[in-house]
């Protein structure tokens, strides 16, 4: 299959690669914070939740590598986000994901 050279990149293999669109959609993102003194539980500690356009939703939970500068294990959950709520800093309240 041929696709323009602006989709084009080179791997880590030094292969090139073409970027394909999987979704797109809307995400939430946030981390892990101890709930008495408000630092960070581990630094790169986060779960992202993906919702396509169609309505599928993704969770996405990244656990930092201690080897590694900026690594993570994502792991991939198959998960509901109902009933789960966030603390939204600037409204100063619980929200829903979605």
């Amino acid at each position: 299959m041929k696709y323009p050279r602006e989709v084009i990149t080179v791997g880590s293999s030094g292969k090139p690669e073409a970027r394909v669109l999987i979704e797109q959609g809307k995400y939430i993102r946030y981390t892990y914070l101890d709930p008495k003194t408000g630092k960070p539980i581990a630094k790169g500690k986060e779960s992202i939740w993906l919702k396509s356009k169609e309505g599928r939703i993704e969770h996405l939970f990244f656990i930092p590598l201690k080897k590694g500068k900026g690594k993570a294990l994502v792991i991939r959950k198959e998960e509901s986000p109902k009933g789960r709520k966030i603390w939204d800093n600037k409204k100063k309240k619980a929200i829903d994901l979605f």
